[in-house]
């Protein structure tokens, strides 16, 4: 059986390559269950910093693999709720992984593919991807997806392409946040190495610190995250990163986890 999902490591980057030509990199079986493996792989590695997730082709991701849904539902199902389960893993891979990860989205997104674009810390598209939620169009909803993508975006833009399915640009999808930067065809690699760059800058646990109140604050009423901000400021000044980074500042050299270190 062919891989679906490459993996591979340079400069502390492990970049994630869905690679299924025959469905457009839908969410088939295979590939979910090979992307949550390297997502798993990569958090584990000491020697990665941050991780890419992108494409092959001109499709980033088309969605759920609809032949595959057809045969996991209905009386003769052997689990419903299988497909559905193994989307939320990779989700939630996504999001929970501590290292950042960067969405260099090749091409165009559907359906479930825009929840692993929303599901991306930072996510940069070519200007001439396109974007569609087209679920209600085949008579299902947005519905795992919606707790990736709907802290992203408006509530009226939720709402405008959750009932529509219509399709909206790279530029459109700038302006209601589900990604970072809509940026030309031949620049994409370019700026996906710029964030690159600045991300090696980062120490790892501050980077991980970071990802998680970015999620955290906005559930906290505010009294409950000062408290909890501020118990996590005293920890990371007292930290060992933060001593080193306080140190490297005073001293204006790199500190030991950025480039040109010597540590």
């Amino acid at each position: 059986m062919a891989e679906l999902v490459h993996y591979g490591v340079d400069r502390g980057v492990a970049t994630i390559t869905l690679d299924s030509p025959r469905n457009r990199n839908a969410l088939s079986g295979q590939l979910v269950e090979e992307l949550l493996e390297r997502l798993v792989r990569a958090e584990a590695d000491p020697a990665v910093r941050a991780v890419v997730l992108t494409g092959t082709g001109r499709v980033f991701c088309s969605g759920a693999d609809l032949t595959e849904q057809l045969g996991g539902y209905g009386d003769g199902a052997a689990d419903p709720a299988r497909a559905p389960r193994a989307l939320v893993g990779v989700l939630k891979g996504v999001l929970g992984c501590a290292k950042p990860v960067l969405g260099r989205i090749n091409g165009h997104a559907r359906a479930g593919g825009i929840g692993l674009v929303a599901a991306c810390d930072i996510a940069i598209a070519p200007a001439s991807a396109t974007f569609a939620l087209t679920e209600v169009r085949v008579g299902v909803v947005p519905a795992i997806v919606s707790v990736a993508i709907l802290p992203r975006i408006t509530a009226r833009a939720g709402m405008e392409y959750f009932l529509t399915g219509e399709t909206f640009d790279a530029a459109r999808a700038a302006e209601i946040g589900l990604v970072n930067r809509a940026v030309p065809d031949d620049a994409l690699d370019a700026e996906v190495g710029r964030y690159l760059d600045l991300l090696r800058l980062g120490a790892p646990g501050a980077l991980a610190d970071c990802k998680a109140l970015v999620r955290a604050v906005p559930r906290m009423d505010p009294d409950e995250a000062f408290e909890a901000m501020t118990r996590l400021s005293i920890d990371r000044f007292g930290s060992d990163e933060g001593a080193e980074g306080m140190r490297a500042f005073l001293d204006k050299r790199a500190p030991s986890w950025a480039p040109g270190s010597s540590g």
